[in-house]
């Protein structure tokens, strides 16, 4: 009964027993965050200039009309969510690239992005990008 009490025991230790995990460099955790920030801030701009100019607003409404289905409904969002998608992709693939072996620091990296995330946000908000756009 010991035994079998004791074999059970060592069962469950070694169940719970943390495996040796090769260290991750944190480069692609950052290049993820990183590429998010861009991405909103993407948005951010090209709704900020297509507030400014009706000539990049069509562009922008025909960037999203070339694959996207109902864009006429949405207007230019459309073209403001397919650069803001093609950026956030696109700039993980080339952060990640880059950054796949490097050791960052992700609490100076997490502070980037949270000041960027806020940037973006407030260019956002109609009150700040129609005073910049000149509305």
């Amino acid at each position: 009964m010991t035994t079998r009490l004791f074999e059970k025991r060592r069962a469950v230790e070694l169940a719970w027993t943390p495996s040796p995990e090769r260290h991750r460099e944190s480069g692609p955790a950052v290049a993820a965050i990183l590429s998010a920030a861009l991405g909103l801030m993407t948005l951010a701009l090209v709704n900020l200039f297509t507030q400014a100019s009706k000539g990049f607003d069509a562009w922008v409404h025909g960037i999203g009309k070339l694959w996207m289905p109902g864009a006429e409904g949405i207007g230019p969002y459309s073209g403001k969510e397919t650069l803001s998608l093609a950026v956030w992709v696109g700039g993980w693939i080339v952060l990640h690239l880059l950054l796949r072996r490097r050791e960052l620091s992700l609490g100076y990296w997490l502070v980037v992005f949270l000041v960027g995330i806020g940037i973006a946000t407030t260019l956002l908000w109609p009150p700040v990008f129609e005073y910049l756009a000149g509305h």
